[in-house]
């Protein structure tokens, strides 16, 4: 069953396809030439259902099956940002560097050393049988100092709930089993595995 990533994102792509070892996962780029898709939802899953939208769309093929993420991190102190803007918070073309180093600049311009903060993932799927979505959440803490060199975003200086140590310390398989990402991804999974059956019957 091929699924078609509705992202640019190499580090999230890298982790959809090591998380759906049992699906072909392709990003969409493989298969059109990349273009701009306006994120402008006021949720994550309104954005994830824009991106996954706009690509079915332009695949023109029925039978696809597109599937998309927008997910980010929320500080509860910051009043929940950047939230839905968690790509884009230093700017539109800022990069995952400048994004991460300025919630740091924030943190310690506030002076907060570690306070509460969750990771919000919303997957959406579009096909021919419809559109669905599922949720995922991680809840811990964020900290004004990175850590560790694994995972991508934020992960270098958010440590979860029970753990010592942040993301970007931990090793990708413990990452796997508690990620926002990984828990919204095992709901898809239940999906994709219905509309598989759907097709062989």
């Amino acid at each position: 069953m091929k699924i078609i990533l509705a992202s640019s994102n190499q580090g999230k792509i890298n982790e959809y396809k090591s998380l759906m070892e049992e699906f072909e996962v392709y990003a969409f780029s493989e298969l059109l030439t990349p273009f701009e898709i306006i994120e402008n939802g006021d949720s994550f899953k309104k954005n994830a259902f824009i991106k996954a939208r706009e690509v079915y769309r332009a695949l023109k093929n029925r039978s696809a099956i597109v599937m998309s993420d927008d997910s980010g991190i929320s500080v509860n102190i910051l009043d929940g940002k950047p939230g839905i803007h968690s790509a884009r918070y230093a700017g539109v073309k800022a990069t995952s560097k400048e994004n991460l180093d300025k919630l740091v600049r924030t943190l310690k311009n506030r002076d907060i050393k570690r306070t509460p903060a969750y990771y919000s993932a919303a997957i959406a799927i579009v096909c021919e049988k419809g559109e669905f979505c599922t949720h995922g959440w991680m809840h811990g803490d964020v900290i004004d100092d990175k850590r560790g060199n694994n995972g991508f975003g934020y992960d270098s200086i958010f440590i979860p709930e029970g753990f010592k140590q942040t993301l970007g310390e931990l090793d990708d398989s413990v990452k796997k089993e508690i990620s926002h990402r990984f828990k919204a991804l095992e709901l898809s999974k239940i999906l994709l595995n219905r509309l598989k059956k759907g097709r062989n019957e």
